[in-house]
């Protein structure tokens, strides 16, 4: 199963994608988590030791411009290839904690930095390989957006969830979201209502969010709370929400699993060339 988590930021989706996580390996599942929000958190959120010295990848320069096959003059890029091999890195360059790998993407700095293309590039490459060929339960947290999916990565996503909370601000976020998953083919985008403290908020939620499918509604936990001031991380055996939390799986291993996948696209050997 492949899941990306986005939303607001603040609504919750980085503890989200860590119970998720959890549950899934409780499961019996081969999880593989993938870090794809620049304020990333999910391996300390995790309990990764020493989760702030985890180098993202797109921090990897040498790695990126080998594989890119990257060819500049003057500084300027001229060439660089569109499909580089990426099919060996998940194994080098994952941690792994508790039967959990993670893979931290990074962020793409544009300002100053030159031509953002091939990091971006590599990084939207590296993702598809773990959507469309890997074995693992996926589930990747992403920016209050998708701007790492692609249409191609996109449509290797069995479901895209959309955390809210009872905040205008976060509903019309998930539209937004929404609008944009839908542009790029993805068939399922479901909400996942959180911070929920009573049922005049859930239904404010549900009036917000009808014609969307909501798979469930998770109570402000002050536990999630007290576990960001240690490094122990979120484990969740210690929250009082464990039923709820239960639940969104339940309806993810009933409703969101797809056939099997086809091969990934763009299969051939594609470069880009400026001018």
């Amino acid at each position: 199963m492949k899941i990306a988590i986005s939303g607001k930021g603040g609504t919750g989706k980085t503890t989200l994608a860590a119970l998720l996580a959890q549950l899934f390996r409780q499961a019996g599942h081969r999880v593989f988590a993938i870090d794809a929000d620049p304020d990333a958190n999910l391996a300390a959120t995790l309990g990764f030791p020493q989760a702030a010295g985890i180098t993202p990848i797109v921090e990897m320069k040498e790695l990126i411009k080998e594989r890119m096959g990257v060819d500049d003059l003057n500084g300027v890029i001229t060439y660089f290839k569109m499909n580089p091999q990426v099919d060996d890195l998940p194994e080098k360059y994952c941690v792994e904690h508790k039967g959990i790998r993670l893979m931290v993407m990074g962020e793409v700095r544009k300002g100053g930095g030159g031509c953002a293309c091939p990091e971006n590039t590599f990084l939207r490459e590296l993702l598809a390989h773990l959507l469309w060929e890997r074995e693992d339960t996926v589930i990747v947290d992403l920016e209050a957006g998708i701007e790492h999916l692609g249409r191609g990565t996109a449509q290797a996503v069995d479901v895209l969830l959309v955390v809210v909370e009872p905040d205008l601000r976060s509903i019309e976020t998930a539209g937004k979201i929404k609008r944009l998953a839908t542009d790029l083919g993805l068939r399922k985008v479901w909400a996942v209502g959180n911070k929920v403290g009573s049922e005049e908020e859930q239904e404010f939620i549900e009036r917000q969010l009808a014609g969307w499918k909501i798979i469930g509604f998770l109570p402000y936990q002050r536990e999630i709370a007290a576990s960001a001031m240690t490094e122990g991380g979120l484990e969740v055996e210690q929250l009082a929400a464990q039923k709820e939390i239960k639940a969104v799986l339940k309806a993810l291993e009933s409703g969101a699993s797809a056939p099997p996948r086809a091969k990934a696209p763009g299969s051939k050997t594609l470069q880009r060339r400026f001018r």
